[in-house]
């Protein structure tokens, strides 16, 4: 036990940055630390699968891990992010019985997350919602109508590849042709 908690801590070490090295840098000591592990496995007794297993969840994180060590504002981790799309995750299978994600949060989940987070904060009346510049309501609207066409064409041409691009080929021709 001691062994696999000792491991455990010099890669909470690690990720800790003390010096505020930079993210390669975090990244060459913490692999150099799990090959170090994986070498030194099999003195963990009965706890050396817990270990194997720590180590494939870490490398499972690899590709996102070091970019807080990189961008400043960036935090070393997302539990309140987490928390907030948990908690709507929540809600949204509770309202609509569903046990995935809503394809509509994909479509739309630039305005009703951030829907869902300001109605947390404070109970909105219906004057609150009245929009203040009619500007900015048309400007959403068309730029979720743009994603929605795009979803549309990318369905299209994962359907059949063959007769999407013969129909975009058929369109641009008959733009090219004189009135």
């Amino acid at each position: 036990m001691r062994v696999a908690d000792t491991w455990v801590h010099r890669v909470a070490q690690v990720l800790t940055n003390e010096p505020a090295l930079a993210g390669a840098a975090v990244q060459r000591r913490l692999r150099g630390l799990l090959g170090a592990l994986t070498r030194q496995q099999a003195t963990a007794g009965t706890l050396a699968p817990a270990l194997a297993h720590f180590r494939k969840v870490t490398r499972s994180y690899w590709p996102g891990l070091f970019h807080c060590y990189d961008v400043p504002e960036l935090p070393r981790t997302n539990n309140a992010l987490a928390q907030f799309f948990g908690a709507h995750r929540y809600h949204e299978r509770r309202a609509t019985g569903r046990k995935v994600a809503s394809p509509a949060l994909v479509l739309r989940g630039a305005v009703r997350v951030v829907a869902a987070a300001a109605t947390r904060l404070q109970p909105f009346a219906a004057h609150d919602l009245a929009p203040a510049d009619r500007g900015d309501g048309r400007t959403l609207r068309h730029k979720l109508t743009i994603r929605r066409q795009h979803r549309i064409w990318r369905l299209r041409f994962r359907r059949d590849p063959a007769a999407y691009l013969a129909q975009l080929a058929a369109d641009f021709l008959q733009l090219s042709l004189p009135p």
